[in-house]
């Protein structure tokens, strides 16, 4: 595996912007400044590497999977499932907490697991090509969506302004709970999908290449959506939906040179911190006495910067 310098240079770009990212902001007096440095703006730091890591390399992955550079961590529904989880729990009116979480963060968990889960299973199958699987993630999607418009239909203003602020995704963070209930789950979804990368990395000579080279293509299908679909969906459930990330890190860092999948997840993942961090520090002083939401920054980014990507010379979908 051979990564060109602009890929390194990456590396060290994100690794600036994670390091100086929490002195970011006005000075304060001692006491206040390590309050604020320590509870606020370390662990929302913190929370933005994860779910920027976790956002950018399932992103990487599911581009690969389906051979598709278009691909995302909602192409099999997941964001849709979480939506209609979330509209479902604000209807019903549950309890705020339960098991000590939020009610919100789990039930949107168990919707992006659930609609996520039909298409992994039908990857799993080995009955279905590439194709019918990310038609069916659309179809899924779809079908969510229509669902949670009806649910939609029966709420009333209030229910519908909370699932509106859930849904424009946020990082803000006070402790480190919100970090320590993530990262086993994060860490379960990174291992599942590096324990695939060469099987990935044969995948993308085609699924006839990768059986005579010893890939069991479903089970890889499986993994890498199962364990895609785990860590996205913790994101969602604790941050709400952040979109456009996993779409255009995978293709900064092939601009970069990284085009091998060995080097692609790894590099996605470290670039995926920063990309994060360095948008929700421009969601935070971008309009002076106001915070736009990190979800917002990032939509507001994607659409241009995927058309500048698809229009430049290296932007390319996997090899």
């Amino acid at each position: 595996m051979r990564v060109r310098h602009p890929a390194l240079a990456l590396v060290a770009l994100t690794a600036t912007v994670i390091a100086g990212a929490p002195f970011v902001g006005p000075p304060l007096d001692p006491d206040t400044s390590a309050f604020v440095l320590w509870q606020l703006r370390v662990p929302r730091v913190l929370m933005a590497a994860l779910v920027g890591a976790t956002l950018s390399v399932v992103g990487a992955a599911y581009q690969l999977v389906f051979n598709n550079p278009l691909a995302t961590p909602s192409t099999v529904g997941t964001s849709a499932g979480a939506v209609l989880g979330v509209l479902v729990a604000v209807v019903l009116g549950q309890p705020s907490t339960t098991v000590n979480l939020p009610w919100l963060a789990l039930a949107a968990f168990a919707g992006a697991v659930s609609t996520t889960a039909v298409v992994a299973a039908l990857a799993a199958s080995g009955r279905s090509r590439m194709q019918d699987v990310l038609l069916a993630g659309i179809a899924v999607t779809l079908a969510a969506g229509a669902v949670a418009t009806a649910v939609e239909s029966v709420a009333d203003v209030g229910q519908r302004f909370t699932v509106s602020q859930w849904s424009l995704g946020h990082l803000p963070q006070v402790g480190y709970r919100g970090v320590l209930v993530l990262a086993p789950l994060l860490a379960l979804a990174w291992g599942g999908v590096f324990s695939q990368a060469r099987a990935l990395h044969a995948l993308t000579a085609g699924e006839d290449v990768a059986r005579t080279q010893g890939v069991d293509v479903p089970r890889t299908r499986a993994i890498a959506l199962g364990a895609g679909a785990i860590g996205v969906a913790a994101c969602i459930a604790w941050c709400g939906p952040i979109g456009f990330v996993g779409l255009i890190v995978p293709h900064l860092v092939r601009l970069a040179g990284a085009a091998s999948p060995r080097a692609l997840l790894p590099l996605s993942l470290v670039a995926g911190m920063g990309f994060l961090i360095a948008c929700d520090v421009a969601a935070r002083v971008l309009v002076p006495g106001h915070e736009i939401p990190v979800g917002v920054v990032t939509a507001a980014l994607g659409a241009p910067a995927l058309l500048a990507l698809l229009a430049a010379p290296g932007a390319r979908g996997p090899r």
